[in-house]
C-alpha cells in the first residue's frame, strides 16, 4: 500500500526511492508490527480478560501451572492483526506469494479462533474436536498446496533441494502438493504443541521467521541466489517483509507473554504462525532448512509421537510427560530455565541453518 504511494512521491523527492528496497521495507515492517503490538496489547488483553475465561490447565501437569488458571488466552489475535496490518502497509500487494501466506495465516487463525472460542466462551475444555480441527487444517493446507502447484511458473518451484548438496535436486511434480500439505499442516501443529510455557513458542517463531526472511530475500534476488547456489524464486523476496512482520509482532507479543505471562497465545496464534512458516519454507524451496531451524518444534512433536507410540505398544512412557518441555519441568527445572534453554537451542539451530548458505 505505502509502496505505491512512495513510488508516486519519488517524482517530487528522490528520498522515497528508499522504499523500493526490500530491506528497508522489511525493517519498517518489523518496527511497525512491534509498535502496533505494544500499542494495542493492553487494550486487547483487557478485552480478552472480560471474557472471564482463561487457558484450560491440565490437571496432570506440573503443579506450578495451576496458578496460571484464569490468564486470558487468544492473544494470538493480536499477533495476527499486527502481522496483517504491517504486511499490507509495507509489502508489494501485487505479489502473489504475499497473498498466499496471508491467506494461510488468516485461515489457520480462524481454525484456532474457533477452537479457543469453544474452550473459553462456551466453557468446553476440549475445544474443537481433534478430527474436526485436523479436517479443517487439511482442507486449507490442501488448497494452499494446490494453488502453489498450479501457479508455479518454473520447474525449480516444485523441486526438492537438499542442504549441503548443491548438485542434488529432486523434481517432485505432483508430489510437491503432498510435501507442501504436510509442511503447512505439520508445522501448524508443531508450533501449537510447543506453546505450553510462557514465551516458549513465540521466541523460536521470531528466530525462525528471521532466518527464513534471509532465505526469502536471497531466493528472490537473482545475483544472491546464483552466488549462494540456492533456488531462485522470483518474487519470493517480498516474503522477507512478511517474515519481518512476524518477527516484530512476535517480539511485541513476547512483551506481554514473557514469564509470568499476562496473556497466552492460544491456538489462534500457534496454528496460524506454524502454518505460515511452513508455507514460506515451501515457497522459497527450503523445507528441510525449516526442519533444522524449527528443530525445537520438531523435537516437541516427536516427543509426543514417541510417548503415544510407546504407551500404546508397551504400556510404558518414555518421558515423564509430553510434550518434552513438561518432562524437564517434572524433573525439577524451573519454568524460566526450560524456556531460556530452549531459546538458546533455537538460536543455535537457526545459525546452523544459515551456515548452510555457504556450505554447499
Amino acid at each position: 500500500m505505502l509502496l505505491e504511494l512512495a513510488r508516486w512521491l519519488q517524482e517530487f523527492a528522490r528520498l522515497f526511492a528508499l522504499f523500493d528496497y526490500i530491506t528497508m521495507r522489511a525493517i519498517l515492517g518489523a518496527l511497525t508490527a512491534l509498535a502496533l503490538s505494544l500499542w494495542l496489547g493492553p487494550s486487547v488483553i483487557a478485552r480478552l480478560s472480560r471474557l472471564k475465561g482463561g487457558q484450560p490447565i491440565r490437571t496432570d501437569g506440573p503443579q506450578s501451572h495451576f496458578s496460571k488458571a484464569g490468564t486470558p488466552t487468544m492473544g494470538g489475535a493480536l499477533i495476527l492483526m499486527t502481522i496483517t496490518l504491517s504486511t499490507l502497509l509495507w509489502a508489494d500487494l501485487r505479489n502473489r506469494y504475499v497473498w498466499i501466506v496471508l491467506a494461510v495465516l488468516v485461515a489457520y487463525g480462524l481454525i484456532g479462533w474457533l477452537d479457543d472460542w469453544i474452550k473459553i466462551v462456551r466453557r468446553d475444555p476440549n475445544g474443537l474436536k481433534s478430527r474436526h480441527k485436523y479436517a479443517l487444517q487439511s482442507v486449507f493446507g490442501a488448497i494452499a498446496a494446490v494453488v502453489l502447484f498450479v501457479t508455479a511458473d518454473a520447474p525449480s518451484n516444485t523441486t526438492l533441494y537438499l542442504p549441503l548438496l548443491k548438485n542434488v535436486a529432486v523434481p517432485l511434480g505432483a508430489l510437491f502438493m503432498v510435501v507442501a500439505y504436510f509442511w503447512i499442516v505439520g508445522f501448524s501443529n508443531a508450533v501449537n504443541l510447543t506453546d505450553g510455557l510462557d514465551g516458549l513458542a513465540i521466541m523460536p517463531t521470531v528466530l525462525v521467521a528471521g532466518g527464513l526472511g534471509i532465505f526469502a530475500y536471497a531466493s528472490g534476488n537473482a545475483v544472491f541466489s546464483n552466488y549462494l547456489q540456492i533456488p531462485s524464486v522470483p518474487g519470493a523476496g517480498e516474503l522477507a517483509i512478511v517474515c519481518a512482520a512476524i518477527a516484530g509482532a512476535g517480539l511485541g507479543f513476547l512483551w506481554f507473554n514473557t514469564f509470568p505471562a499476562m496473556v497466552f497465545m492460544g491456538d489462534i496464534g500457534a496454528l496460524a504462525l506454524g502454518a505460515a512458516l511452513g508455507a514460506i519454507a515451501v515457497i522459497v524451496r527450503q523445507e528441510l532448512i525449516l526442519v533444522i531451524m524449527g528443530g525445537i518444534f520438531v523435537i516437541e512433536t516427536l516427543s509426543v509421537m514417541i510417548q503415544v507410540a510407546s504407551f500404546k505398544l508397551t504400556g510404558k512412557r518414555v518421558f515423564r510427560m509430553a510434550p518434552i518441555h513438561h518432562h524437564f519441568e517434572l524433573k525439577g527445572w524451573p519454568e524460566p530455565r526450560v524456556i531460556v534453554r530452549f531459546w538458546i537451542i533455537s538460536v543455535i539451530l537457526v545459525l546452523v541453518a544459515l551456515a548452510t548458505l555457504k556450505v554447499r
